[in-house]
């Protein structure tokens, strides 16, 4: 997100996280002063935990970035190594790696990153780097054994309430919400969210 009023909405409903892009060339790069978005997160939600994305960037400017913008994860997007999530991970930092997926074999990448970050993000694979707004073939997970918990992401829209409710896998631990939410690039249409995990929380492996 990167509109003032619009982040102090999101921060007043039943979300857990709300994530920021710190790659210039995202349309939804955020360009707010970290004092201004601070003013823009009210201690409404508690529970609300700020995740910074970076795209290949260097370990200085992440870490630099991570304290003056008091961000809680670390997202990674990019082609970052196992080496350098491993060097975040060692010095605290709480990471989600994000991986793009098409086939099972998409997967096979993610036994490197064990126990290098906290979370994965499976994405929907495409040119370049971001979302494509399109759904992966969710199946292919059902060959995901690793330990790692992960977050679903890619072509999530409001209309798929029924398809997470029908999906199930012991480390699924959230849901991504972007481009199937907004009005324009980084400026997400709050009621619909709302509406949106209102359902969510009443599907019993998702209710956390």
């Amino acid at each position: 997100m990167r509109h003032p009023d619009n982040i102090r909405r999101a921060a007043s409903i039943d979300i857990n996280w709300i994530g920021f892009i710190f790659y210039k060339k995202s349309p939804r790069f955020l360009s707010l002063e970290s004092k201004e978005m601070d003013d823009r997160l009210p201690s409404i939600n508690h529970q609300l935990k700020k995740v910074g994305v970076f795209v290949n960037a260097s370990i200085d400017e992440m870490i630099e970035t991570t304290l003056q913008y008091k961000l809680d994860y670390i997202q990674l997007h990019g082609n970052e190594s196992p080496a350098v999530c491993h060097t975040l991970y060692k010095r605290g930092y709480s990471l989600i790696k994000a991986f793009s997926i098409a086939t099972e074999k998409d997967l096979i990448q993610t036994k490197e990153y064990e126990d290098k970050v906290e979370h994965f993000l499976f994405d929907t694979k495409c040119e370049g780097y971001g979302g494509s707004g399109k759904r992966f073939d969710w199946t292919v997970l059902s060959s995901y054994t690793g330990k790692t918990p992960f977050l679903l992401s890619g072509g999530i829209t409001p209309g798929s309430i029924e398809d997470i409710r029908q999906f199930q896998h012991p480390r699924l631990y959230g849901i991504d919400l972007n481009s199937g939410f907004e009005i324009e690039p980084g400026f997400k249409d709050i009621d619909k969210i709302n509406d949106f995990v209102k359902e969510i929380r009443t599907i019993n492996h998702l209710k956390k």
